[in-house]
Parts: structure tokens; sequence; C-alpha cells
């Protein structure tokens, strides 16, 4: 062994800050974009976000609309091919159309006008607890009672059983029997069956919370503790034989037993609401589907002049500190360049391919998978997943995500093949259609599908009835 030098060549991938920030950019939604943009515009003293007429305009800007002298209207481009289209239609008139849709809204001037305010959600877990102040417990099982209410999920439910409650007290005087008897005072509580172990137990003890007059009460919990199994079957006239109660007297108790709620802590779930932003819009124009990015996506960022110029006065570390943001400025410009034409080009890559959807509806999708369009549009296929993600189209049929337009194909009788949400849209019309009291079978459906040239097995259609949410034949004509 002694040293020696070796010359070696090989090549590796290296991802730059800039570059690694540019993917993150491409694969934000809608809203996150306008946040982060807002984000970096109060960081860097370069950037105006919707800035004024003094600012800079961003370099190689053309097909996108990054500063105010674009502003005013949008390019119209055609979805049908690569070229432009000829005519231009204005911003306002675009958002006329589209985006004008605050119905019922009235704006009064008044900049001093109160903001509507909504009060903060009172989680289930608070709920109970107010409740559990206002109860005459003693200072034990008070404790116990805070322990339950620590253990409930957002459903109400105490999926980890009493014996969770017991090691969460850590206090073996404590017995398991103290812990049930407190467990039954919170069931009592609104909403009533909440702490419950399962669902038998939550809708025993709404049932229980009725008055005993309520009409057939009593065949309702007969159901409830011995056969919730077979009403979750809807064979009813199996319950009326074995409950020696009339076919009418079974089905009231059964309206009784749907009135419940197998859920009880859900609506104090304070679930964060996301709201659908179309990223792109496409529309029938002439005779051709066009496509136009929305507004937001296709921001106004512009370099700030006022402390640009300074740079040239400033004192050495300022002036290092205002180029190192002037050049972070003008690289997140052109990163935005790059999303926006890259998010034009899926889009209208994807109405080329789906145009068929547009004029004929579900039925008419084709198979399309990421990889054709990443080699029509000469991309990386990670790249199409990124911008298919959380990216929202408007079409005349709907909005819907990106990832919509993609489906796994089917085979056809003529050698070519169908998209899964075709014969998914197939499978629910030839339901809709069918006989209520001779409701098709999945052999029936495959069948079906196979007289129209779609080669499906059994299995496959059964997958994708479930998949729609379609009960299977048998409990179709038991609710018929």
């Amino acid at each position: 062994m002694k040293p020696a030098l070796q010359l070696r060549l090989n090549q590796q991938l290296t991802l730059t800050p800039q570059l690694q920030h540019a993917i993150r950019l491409l694969q934000l939604s809608r809203l996150e974009l306008e946040s982060e943009l807002r984000e970096l515009a109060e960081s860097n003293p370069l950037l105006d976000l919707d800035g004024d007429s003094a600012a800079e305009s961003p370099p190689d800007s053309a097909g996108t609309l990054l500063n105010d002298d674009s502003a005013g209207e949008q390019t119209s481009v055609d979805a049908t091919g690569p070229e432009s289209a000829d005519d231009t239609h204005g911003e306002s008139e675009w958002d006329e159309a589209y985006e004008g849709l605050n119905y019922g809204t009235e704006h009064h001037g008044d900049d001093e006008a109160p903001e509507a305010q909504d009060a903060a959600p009172v989680d289930l877990h608070e709920h109970l607890l107010q409740q559990v102040n206002l109860v005459n417990l003693s200072t034990r099982d008070r404790a116990i009672a805070i322990a339950l209410v620590d253990a409930i999920d957002e459903d109400g439910y105490l999926r980890d059983g009493i014996g969770s409650v017991k090691a969460a007290l850590r206090d073996d005087s404590v017995a398991e029997e103290e812990i049930e008897a407190v467990r039954h005072r919170l069931q009592q509580l609104d909403p009533t069956g909440v702490a419950s172990l399962d669902l038998r137990d939550c809708l025993r003890a709404q049932l229980h919370a009725l008055p005993l007059s309520t009409a057939h009460i009593r065949i309702a919990l007969e159901i409830v503790e011995e056969h919730l199994d077979v009403l979750a079957r809807r064979d009813f006239a199996r319950l009326a034989r074995t409950l020696r109660a009339l076919p009418a007297e079974i089905d009231d108790a059964a309206t009784l037993i749907r009135t419940l709620d197998p859920r009880p802590g859900a609506r104090f779930t304070a679930a964060s609401v996301e709201y659908v932003a179309p990223d792109a819009y496409v529309v029938r124009e002439h005779g051709r589907w066009r496509v136009r990015l929305a507004a937001a996506n296709q921001p106004r960022l512009r370099i700030n002049h006022h402390y640009s110029g300074l740079i040239a006065h400033a004192r050495r570390d300022d002036a290092a500190y205002l180029k190192g943001q002037l050049q972070e400025a003008r690289w997140l410009i052109k990163s935005l360049q790059q999303r926006a034409d890259t998010l034009q080009r899926v889009a209208e890559a994807i109405v080329r391919q789906q145009s068929a959807f547009l004029e004929f509806g579900h039925e008419a999708m084709r198979p399309l998978v990421l990889r054709e369009i990443a080699d029509e549009l000469g991309m990386h296929e990670s790249t199409i997943s990124r911008v298919t993600t959380r990216k929202y189209l408007h079409t005349p049929r709907g909005t819907f995500e990106f990832k919509f337009f993609f489906s796994s194909g089917v085979a056809t009788e003529d050698g070519g093949s169908a998209s899964a949400t075709a014969v998914q849209a197939l499978i629910r019309k030839l339901v809709s259609e069918e006989d209520p009291c001779r409701p098709l079978s999945d052999q029936a459906l495959a069948t079906q599908l196979n007289h129209r040239g779609i080669q499906v097995a059994r299995r496959t259609v059964a997958k994708y009835r479930e998949a729609l949410r379609i009960p299977s034949s048998s409990e179709r004509q038991r609710a018929s």
C-alpha cells in the first residue's frame, strides 16, 4: 500500500437552492402561491407585488403577465394546436364571464366598516370540558372525567377502551368500575352518545336518552342490541321473523335508528376548509377550445426601482446586501415566468388530449398517462406530476383537478382502449337505467359493457362499482 493519484470523470446532477425553490413554486397550489409571494415581497425590499409604475419591468416577459404594462389583457392560446390565436379578449371580459361569481355581495365604499368576524370554533374536547365543569362531580370523578375526555377521538369514541384511561390516571386505587360509571355520565352530555366504546354502545345511549313513550323504541333497542348486522344488510324480513314483529313495525324502528348520529363528535371537528380556485379556464371560441391562465397564476411581481437605484450610492456592506436581494428578485420573477409557461403548456396539452370529454362528457374520456403529456411537451414525467397536483381547470362541464383527466385504459374489441373514467360513467348510466325490480348484477354489467365493445371482467366492474359507491344488485333490490 502506497499513496497514489487517480483521475476519475463522473457526472452528477446537483440541485442548486434556486432550482429547488423553482421546483417548490411549481408544485404550489394557486392559494399557496399567493401566500408565498406575499411573504417573499415582505422579506425582500427589492420586490413589489402589485407595485407602482416606477418599478422595473421583468426581463423576458413575453407570453406571461408579470408587470402592469401587460396586465390589461390576456393572450388567448389555441388549445387545438401549438400556434397562438389571432384574437384576444380583455381581462375584464374574462373576469366578468368566469370570476365574477360573488352573488349577493354589495360594496358600500366604507373603509371604516367593521369586517365580519367568525367566532373561533369550539372543538369537542372544549365543549365536553365546559359541561364537566357544570356537572356536580366529586374531585375524584372530575379527574376521571377529564381523563376520559382526553381519550375521546374526533368522532366521539373511546377507541382504546377503559384500560387506556386507567393507565393515564396513574392511580392504582381507581377501579375500572368507577371509570365506567363516569363514562356513562359523559354519554348523557351533549352530544348524546359521546364516550361510547363502539357503534352499538353509541346508538344504545342515544335510544336510552329518548322518552320511553317514543314509538317503536323497544324494537329499535332490540335491533341495536342483537341484530345490528342484520339491519346493515337491510334484511327486514328476517328481522320481522326473529323479533315477531310486523314488517311495518320493523320499518318504523329502522327509521328511528336512522335518526341517530353514529359519529356524535364529528360536528365539532374544526377541519380547515380548502377552497378550490381554478388555475386555468377553458372555453370554446370560434369552434376551438382555448385555455387561459387565471390572473393569480400570472402575478404582477416587479423590481422596486427606488431600492435598486440606491445600490450605486450605498456603502459596501449595504450595496452587497441590495445586490444579493436584487439577484434573488430577478431570479424569482424568472421562475414565476417559467411556472406560468409550464402550467399553460400542460393545460393546453390536456385539453387537446381530452377534447372529446369537453364535447360529449365523461363517457368520452380517453385513457391518458403522465408520460404521454411529458413526451409531447419534452418534459420530465415528475414535472408533469407536480404541475397536475392541486391545480384545477375550469371547464363548461365543471371544475376538475388536472389529475382527473388522467386514467388507465381498458381494452376494447377493436384493439383500442377506453379510460377507467369512461367505463365508470357507463356503469353509472347502466345502473340508472336498470329496472329497479331487477337490478343488474356485476356479471350482467360486464356483459353489457362487452356488448359495447369494452372488454372488462366482472371483478373489475365490482371494483369500479364500489369506487362509485353504488350498492350491490341485492342491496339495490332490497332498497327498491
